[in-house]
């Protein structure tokens, strides 16, 4: 039997370059695509070349909403891995945003951050 692979992730934000710029520059990450999207929003896919995570803006105005944590089908993060955690820290905070919850178990090390829409990111970095 095949096993599954995560292509994408789609999400809403209020800015969809404003958002792919910021995960360009935390994880090296590259635009994909580009493009007008349902309800006449604009949508803009940035990532590797093997996942990305579709970033959703509908025309008009968006509105945030309760804990993603205490709605059924909300998200509660976005988790990357990474090869150097202390670098990508460094950028965290340099772009603004505050690392939190850090913890070192098995299998890795990570911590947690909220950018700009209040979008939580998990970034991991795995024991070898």
């Amino acid at each position: 039997m095949n096993s599954a692979i995560l292509e994408h992730v789609n999400v809403t934000v209020s800015d969809p370059a404003k958002t792919a710029d910021m995960l360009c520059d935390l994880f090296n990450w590259q635009i994909r695509w580009s493009g007008d999207s349902i309800n006449g929003g604009k949508t803009i896919h940035v990532g590797s070349s093997g996942s990305y995570v579709a970033l959703y803006s509908p025309e008009g105005e968006t509105n945030a909403t309760d804990s993603s944590y205490e709605r059924l089908g909300g998200l509660n993060h976005i988790a990357v891995v990474v090869k150097d955690l202390n670098s990508i820290e460094a950028l965290v905070k340099t772009a603004g945003f505050t690392p939190v919850n850090h913890a070192d178990y098995e299998p890795g090390r990570r911590f947690y951050f909220r950018d700009h829409d209040n979008i939580e990111y998990e970034v991991v970095e795995y024991d070898d």
